[in-house]
């Protein structure tokens, strides 16, 4: 075995890891509602100051092709007038999806990575789709502030931990 100037004979190149290979292979509105409910009810004078709520869910589901997957990110956004007894602004719904062939990702990380770095990949247009239906439905551009995945993903995994541990209830007669 030969030294290297030290005397020491040379490291071996650690072992590499895993190519991790993703492909988006199609992105797409699945689904999508907006109402605005102002024009609906028609325009009353006063002050607005909207408050908006976001809810993000996911879903993932492993598709018959070998390493593809789809994943589905639903927004649910709605804005109500803080300044006029919290009545409903507009309504906003969008379920965005993508078809990813992944390949490289070893099974126990599969979950975590189709729900953290799969809508990490998609976000960008869900923001883009959000803004722009907001403006062409009346309203200013609502850009969405980006979404941590991964403390999403903790959350969730808290939340099943949490409902695991609760005894079941048990029936009184």
């Amino acid at each position: 075995m030969a030294e290297n100037d030290n005397g020491a004979a040379p490291q071996q190149p650690a072992q590499a890891a895993p190519q991790i290979k993703m492909q988006v292979l199609a992105q797409f509105i699945r689904d999508m509602s907006f109402e605005n409910i102002v024009a609906q009810k028609g325009l009353q004078n006063g002050e607005v100051t909207p408050d908006i709520q976001v809810q993000v869910s996911l879903d993932a589901r492993k598709r018959s092709v070998a390493n593809q997957y789809e994943v589905v990110t639903k927004f649910k956004i709605q804005s109500r007038n803080k300044a006029n007894n919290n009545d409903p602004l507009f309504h906003l719904e969008l379920e965005y999806a993508g078809i990813f062939l992944i390949d490289g990702v070893p099974e126990e990380q599969m979950h975590p990575f189709l729900l953290i770095e799969c809508p990490r990949m998609l976000f960008p247009f869900v923001r883009r789709i959000v803004s722009d239906v907001t403006r062409d439905g009346g309203f200013p551009a609502l850009n969405l502030d980006t979404v941590d995945f991964l403390a999403l993903y903790r959350q969730e995994l808290a939340r099943r931990s949490a409902e695991q541990q609760q005894p079941a209830a048990t029936p009184v007669n």
